[in-house]
Parts: C-alpha cells; sequence; structure tokens
C-alpha cells in the first residue's frame, strides 16, 4: 500500500491516478495509522515553503513523518516542494526549518535571460546510467516537467543523484538511504514519470 501523505498542499489526484494506472494500491491521508499501516508513502508539494511546513505541524505530521522516514525507514518519496521539505532550511520568504532529511538548503533559483524565474516546461536529466530510478529510462530521451522557483543545494556530494540544467547544474533527484525525492512532477512526465514511479515501487531498499 501507498499512502500519500495529504496536508493540503500537493497534486494528489494526479499521483493518485499515476500509481493506480500502475496496478498499484493506495490512498490519501493524513492518518497516522494509516501512514503506519503503509508500504511506501508520497510526500508531494505545491506552493510556498513555509506554508507547507506551518500545514505539517498544524496537522501533527512532523513527528508521524520522522517516525516512518528514521525510525521506520520507509521508503519514502518526495516530489516538487515535497522534495525541498526533505531540506534543513529554505529562504523562501523568510527563513524557515524543514525536515532536515537532507543534507541541504534550499535557494532561489538564480538564472540570467532569456531564461526566466519559475522554471516551467521540459528539462533533460544527467544521471547515473546504473541507477535504479532511471533504470529502462534512455539517458537521451530523459525528460521531466519542472515547475520551481527555488531549488535545493545539497552538502553532501553522496546526496545528489541527478541533475538538470538551467543556466547551471540543478539539483532534479536526492537520495539518503530510504528517502528518495524529485525536484520534477514524474505524474506529469508522461511514459518517463511513469516509468520512474514504477521502478521506486519496486525498489527494496538496503537499510
Amino acid at each position: 500500500m501507498i499512502a500519500i501523505v495529504e496536508y493540503g498542499m500537493g497534486n494528489v489526484r494526479s499521483l493518485r491516478n499515476a500509481f493506480e494506472y500502475l496496478g498499484e494500491d493506495v490512498i490519501i491521508t493524513s492518518d497516522p495509522t494509516e501512514l503506519d499501516d503503509s508500504d511506501r508513502i508520497v510526500l508531494p508539494g505545491v506552493g510556498a515553503f513555509g506554508d507547507a511546513m506551518t500545514a505539517i505541524e498544524q496537522r501533527g505530521l512532523q513527528p508521524v513523518l520522522n517516525r516512518q522516514a528514521l525510525e521506520l525507514k520507509k521508503p519514502v518519496l518526495g516530489i516538487c516542494l515535497g522534495m525541498q521539505l526533505f531540506a534543513n532550511s529554505s529562504v523562501e520568504h523568510g527563513e524557515h526549518r524543514g525536515l532536515g532529511w537532507i543534507d541541504a538548503d534550499v535557494r532561489r533559483l538564480e538564472v540570467e535571460r532569456p531564461l526566466k524565474v519559475p522554471h516551467v516546461g521540459w528539462n533533460a536529466l544527467q544521471f547515473p546510467t546504473d541507477d535504479w530510478l532511471f533504470h529502462g529510462i534512455k539517458p537521451g530521451e530523459a525528460n521531466f516537467y519542472f515547475v520551481h522557483s527555488f531549488h535545493m543545494v545539497c552538502h553532501r556530494r553522496g546526496d545528489l543523484v541527478a541533475t538538470t540544467d538551467y543556466g547551471s547544474p540543478v539539483a532534479a533527484v536526492v537520495r539518503s538511504g530510504n528517502v528518495t525525492a524529485a525536484q520534477f512532477h514524474p505524474e506529469k512526465s508522461q511514459d518517463n514519470g511513469l516509468t520512474m514511479l514504477k521502478n521506486w515501487v519496486q525498489w527494496k531498499p538496503l537499510c
């Protein structure tokens, strides 16, 4: 069972549809018992970092999510803003503390013309060809759909799995143990996105 965390700031229906298309059992929930009963957890996110952390805290979800990710070591997938929430902090509309699962901080995208912020559209990824998350995806065809104005800056080189070029390398996928996150929207990335989600569902962490 895959649990998509509902905290008022995620594109949960599209994600549910994508997992159901893959034949997976999926629920949308903020109930601690249902999160405990799940095998995998997805944290989506659309909006501002500070608002998202406030919503998580107001629902009492932070200790619940910490237990799932850090104690039970379940596979957890963050998407878009959900990825950024895994960081230590963000400077979006002030200083905000994140979940701290990835040793990283979130900074505003700084680009030169003709590039614009937010970064909206399809971009290719650069990734290790032997990484399990991208099994079946050809490097020359690895295009995914992005919508973001801020990006994650990792402090541990090993946590950075894939990048995209938007004026300079931008973190596209990060991972630490059982925790994986993508800056792009796999549920909006057609066949490549579905392949990535399928790979994540089939992956069994060693930790």
